[in-house]
């Protein structure tokens, strides 16, 4: 077979298995174990499957979002990196959307140094933790109770956004990839992020590599549409090629919490 056959062949035992090994498919396909990472990083970097530890993978549908005590003690390390990477975007006198979410949370530390920022969030645990910080101006979008992940969803909090001009916007997701982009299970919330992409000069997406891959029901943006996707360099070298391909900056947040100071892929 041709090198596009075999990776279409690829794909149709995938289709069957979801998950096969390196060492399954050199048997399957009659070819060296080099000849089929090349076509995982091939397929990959595509983003029509996606490498795991000693095999790979299709996409995953994400049918629900796990809760928010769930998150807060998953990942935490990869997590801690990228915050301490996304607070290097804010500047002095900024307004800054932060989306709901542990990671864009564990941003608000990173963020006390910084003079005369005004934040908005729909995300109750990111209000308490800044109830005290009163050399900011805090804004809560207000809007329908999202009761698992401790934040306001739907056109009411969107709403509160459209009067509002912001310099930088960080969004979270549960599930994305550089094929289908920003998903998300929950239609109530594709509103409010997009409305505060919109209103915002610069969009950054925080998002960890262990999401990669998944995709839910509910589109909410396209890669292309981010000027910045901050994650951490767990993200497969075929996975960073793709994003780089579509021309996106990607940054990949140090692991080594000894390092502050995040790269730039590529």
């Amino acid at each position: 077979m041709i090198p596009d056959q075999r990776r279409e062949e690829l794909l149709r035992l995938l289709r069957e298995s979801t998950v096969l090994s390196v060492r399954e498919l050199t048997e399957q396909l009659g070819v060296s174990h080099m000849t089929v990472r090349r076509d995982i990083d091939v397929l990959e970097r595509a983003g029509r499957a996606y490498s795991v530890q000693g095999g790979v993978r299709l996409a995953s549908h994400l049918g629900a979002e796990p809760s928010r005590l769930d998150k807060e003690t998953v990942d935490i390390g990869h997590k801690r990196a990228m915050a301490r990477a996304a607070a290097e975007l804010v500047a002095d006198d900024m307004t800054v959307y932060l989306d709901a979410g542990t990671t864009i949370l564990s941003m608000v530390p990173h963020l006390m140094a910084r003079r005369r920022l005004t934040i908005v969030t729909n995300d109750f645990s990111t209000l308490d933790a800044l109830a005290d910080a009163e050399q900011f101006e805090v804004i809560h979008t207000g809007g329908l109770l999202d009761h698992r992940n401790r934040s306001s969803v739907g056109r009411l909090a969107a709403a509160t956004l459209r009067q509002l001009n912001v310099d930088i916007a960080f969004i979270s997701s549960s599930s994305w990839d550089a094929n289908r982009g920003v998903t998300t299970p929950h239609e109530a919330k594709v509103d409010v992020k997009r409305t505060a992409m919109e209103t915002s000069a610069s969009r950054v997406l925080v998002a960890g590599s262990v999401k990669y891959g998944l995709f839910a029901t509910h589109r909410v943006a396209d890669l292309r549409e981010f000027d910045t996707v901050l994650t951490d360099d767990g993200l497969p070298l075929g996975a960073a090629a793709g994003i780089k391909d579509r021309g996106v900056e990607l940054v990949l947040a140090p692991s080594d919490e000894t390092d502050v100071t995040p790269s730039l892929a590529g």
